[in-house]
């Protein structure tokens, strides 16, 4: 069936289903530029984003050029999104991955839909449903397995406790982004809002660039300009956009559950290409992060 003839809701799987695959990517392209040159993570942070600018920029105007004009609470939620989602989440997840494998970081960046059970109960007066206790109970008891493997084949635990704090933060980060997210992408469409929160990421790395390190700091090896490239398209433009048209097609919590293929890739592609130690522990870790997920994003 071409693909223009899909339904909404087909399609909707198979946006969700090809975001996963390239958000699954970003870690394994963190890794493998930290391991090819000394270079820090708002550096790597500054050039994804860099590279993935002048799109989000094209598609912001293309969008906005015949939409209403944006209202003062319109403004308020893109820089509060923009702040949280792709600025706020990704230092911390680059951060994290500096000191954690590229497995464990999936698994613990996986706790955003738990974590937004957690916002609901404590900030928005909702009740805990026992399939939702059940989901993390599942979700954070696999994250206890997937870092005792970390902790087994680490050299000392206190970079596995502070990466994975930092990923954790990423995660609530992430978790705040979701909540809002939705209802601005049924306000704006998917790819004016995707374009403009980006751009305001995009912003505030720079400046965070700007205050930390010289701008000699982008002068890199070639490899290191390569995986910045392949980052901001096939791991920052390609799945942001397609996760939010998904998200517009079949909402956040469908979105979320097709989205569990990513800690699978992930922790298969940081084997195969990274030659990151796979064991029992580990799997079974994913296992139960994957059933907690399901449970979270079940209506």
């Amino acid at each position: 069936m071409p693909r223009k003839h899909w339904p909404p809701e087909r399609l909707g799987v198979a946006l969700a289903a090809l975001a996963a695959l390239g958000f699954s990517f970003k870690a394994i392209f963190v890794k493998l530029a930290f391991a090819a040159a000394p270079v820090d993570a708002v550096t790597l942070l500054s050039l994804r984003m860099v590279f993935s600018l002048p799109v989000f920029v094209w598609v912001g105007f293309k969008a906005s050029r015949t939409a209403e004009p944006l209202t003062q609470h319109d403004w308020a939620m893109l820089v509060g999104l923009g702040l949280l989602g792709y600025y706020g989440a990704s230092i911390l997840d680059f951060i994290g991955l500096q000191y954690i494998s590229a497995g464990l970081e999936r698994l613990v960046l996986f706790t955003y839909p738990t974590l937004t059970i957690v916002i609901g109960v404590l900030f928005m007066g909702k009740s805990l449903h026992r399939r939702q206790v059940g989901a993390l109970l599942f979700t954070y008891i696999g994250i206890g397995l997937a870092f005792a493997h970390d902790v087994e084949f680490a050299s000392e635990i206190r970079p596995v406790l502070i990466g994975s704090a930092f990923v954790l933060g990423s995660s609530l980060c992430y978790a705040f982004y979701q909540s809002g997210a939705e209802p601005m992408i049924r306000r704006l469409g998917s790819a004016r809002f995707t374009a403009l929160a980006m751009i305001v990421s995009t912003v505030a790395t720079q400046l965070h660039f700007t205050i930390k390190q010289p701008l000699t700091a982008l002068i890199q090896p070639w490899p290191i300009y390569a995986y910045g490239a392949a980052m901001a398209l096939f791991s920052t433009v390609l799945p942001v956009f397609m996760n939010s048209a998904a998200i517009r097609r079949i909402g956040v919590a469908k979105s979320v559950l097709i989205g569990t293929l990513g800690p699978v890739l992930t922790i298969v592609f940081s084997w195969w290409l990274l030659d990151e130690p796979l064991s029992l522990a580990q799997i079974s870790g994913a296992a139960l992060v994957l059933v907690g997920v399901m449970l979270a994003s079940r209506h």
